[in-house]
């Protein structure tokens, strides 16, 4: 069966908040906050100790969590575009790289980076560290990719389109003819 681990589906971005525990010689240690994806409250705790013991001398041992909260997008109706800087590991180093891709929002847009980079590079999630994300503004777009689907006039045709009625009332159990589903 399917680990517990891989059954959460979607990336979400959480807020965790922490601080080196007090002790007598220092009462009142600073608090810091950190944004960052992970699938769940559990994953993002230890993605921010990992992320504090690089920065900061402090782990979970000698740390405490303030707080953590899920960040919720307020408008997910329309698309947006996403710029996304990562640092990630390779086999042979590391690399830092700007993504640009169009979602709805910000944690389906993590989701299709790490699957993205999964399939391109071959990376793991554990490997992949998310510097920043922002909304970026179609002029401000570089990648050929979302560049395209700013056309106003663009199209998609419907090649493949079957008839229905216009309520049960009026539709019939058994036709004499095929349904014709290619339309000019």
């Amino acid at each position: 069966s399917t680990p517990l681990h891989k059954m959460s589906s979607l990336m979400k971005l959480y807020q965790v908040v922490g601080r080196k525990a007090p002790t007598a010689t220092d009462e009142n240690p600073p608090a810091y906050r950190m944004k960052l994806f992970a699938r769940n409250e559990v994953m993002a705790k230890s993605r921010f100790w990992y992320f504090m013991h690089q920065m900061r001398k402090m782990k979970k041992t000698t740390g405490e969590i303030l707080d953590v909260n899920e960040i919720v997008e307020k408008n997910t109706n329309y698309v947006k575009n996403y710029g996304i800087w990562v640092k990630y590991n390779s086999r042979s180093g590391t690399h830092n790289m700007y993504r640009e891709y169009r979602d709805v929002s910000i944690n389906h847009a993590v989701e299709t980076l790490y699957n993205d980079m999964a399939g391109r590079h071959r990376s793991r999630n554990k490997s992949i560290q998310i510097i920043k994300t922002a909304t970026v503004a179609a002029k401000d777009c570089k990648r050929n990719s979302t560049i395209q689907m700013h056309n106003n006039k663009l199209r998609f045709p419907l090649p493949h389109r079957i008839m229905r009625p216009a309520s049960k009332q009026v539709r019939s159990l058994y036709s004499a003819n095929r349904p014709t589903t290619h339309f000019q």
